[in-house]
């Protein structure tokens, strides 16, 4: 997917650049930085001695030495004073420009840390904010796979008023175990199933009697003699035709749309080439995301895919919620559902 959440080692990662939050001097410190010069070894210290330092909100880049990564793009956030010295502009402004610097090196994934959310003390629920958001406008534009990545649980966190209204949902909602199959299992029945099934097997109930002449018994009689082909085609539209005329109706550009899913666009082209393509279930969701569909809508297109919204998941019942409260930013939701362990939309 163009982007996610992640949580491991930046200096494991085998992308084509990842970022060190860096300081001033380019010379190595503690955290992310310090980690990065070790693995990458001391030739990463020796080129970026060669580099004059780097600006606050600026982004410089080597090679990536030892490291998986091809390259290292060096940015500097901002110190937190208390947020009246531009520190939002400054931490946005290193993201940005190293979205950029990455870009005109032609890499193609990218893998981030939380920029000036350890020792330089921004709060860790801004950083990810100006994190995501500088990101997602980026990437309205622009092609490139990017990773967030932390470290540990406590270096992510959401703001408190947004974590303890989707946990108190999922309190009000969230079962553990559900005795009833219905609720977990695929909805897939429809009226042109069971019409089919009552034609090849008909109840006794079912079987008319000869004459019979009432409406309802005429209406099964035309029903029950509809030819088996007849009968298949009128089964529902698949996913893939059900997506695109759904976006048709929208009046929005596929490249829209996709890029709202969190989807990149050759898998997008694959699901329009294929119509028999079944997608994930957080695919599928993705796309009623983007198009900012009402819960029974949202419904109708998993159903097309196979699956239906449960209360016995815990991933389903947060992507109701934002749905529920009609925010559709797919990255906001993809943040709460990495902060409860759960899978994130997209593709």
């Amino acid at each position: 997917m163009p982007f996610s959440i992640i949580r491991a080692d930046i200096t494991k990662l085998k992308v084509d650049a990842i970022v060190n939050a860096a300081n001033e001097t380019l010379l190595g410190g503690g955290g992310v930085d310090g980690a990065i010069h070790r693995a990458a070894g001391p030739a990463l210290l020796a080129e970026c001695r060669t580099l004059g330092g780097c600006k606050t909100g600026e982004a410089k880049i080597t090679r990536g030495y030892l490291l998986p990564a091809s390259y290292v793009i060096h940015t500097v956030g901002p110190i937190w004073r208390g947020g009246a010295f531009g520190e939002d502009a400054l931490l946005a402004a290193a993201y940005r420009n190293s979205l950029l610097l990455a870009e005109k090196t032609g890499c193609e994934t990218i893998a981030f840390p939380l920029i000036s959310a350890g020792a330089y003390g921004f709060p860790k629920d801004r950083a990810l904010q100006i994190a995501v958001e500088t990101i997602r406008a980026f990437l309205q534009t622009h092609e490139m796979t990017v990773t967030l990545t932390v470290f540990d649980k406590d270096s992510f966190q959401l703001s408190k008023a947004r974590f303890d209204a989707i946990e108190s949902y999922i309190d009000q909602t969230y079962v553990d175990s559900c005795p009833d199959e219905r609720v977990s299992r695929p909805f897939v029945y429809h009226a042109e199933r069971k019409a089919l099934k009552r034609a090849l097997f008909p109840t006794k109930r079912e079987e008319r009697q000869p004459g019979a002449t009432a409406p309802a018994a005429a209406a099964e009689e035309t029903e029950a003699s509809e030819p088996l082909e007849a009968l298949l085609s009128n089964l529902d539209a698949g996913f893939s035709e059900t997506l695109l005329r759904m976006i048709d109706e929208r009046g929005i550009k596929d490249s829209d749309c996709y890029k709202k899913a969190n989807i990149d666009r050759k898998l997008f082209s694959k699901i329009r080439s294929n119509p028999q393509y079944r997608p994930s279930k957080p695919t599928a969701l993705a796309f009623a995301v983007a198009l900012e569909l009402s819960l029974a809508q949202t419904n109708e297109l998993l159903r097309r895919a196979g699956f239906a919204l449960s209360h016995a998941s815990k991933f389903d019942v947060i992507v109701e919620y934002f749905i529920r409260n009609q925010n559709y930013n797919i990255f906001e939701i993809n943040e709460a559902l990495f902060a409860f362990d759960q899978v994130l939309l997209g593709g």
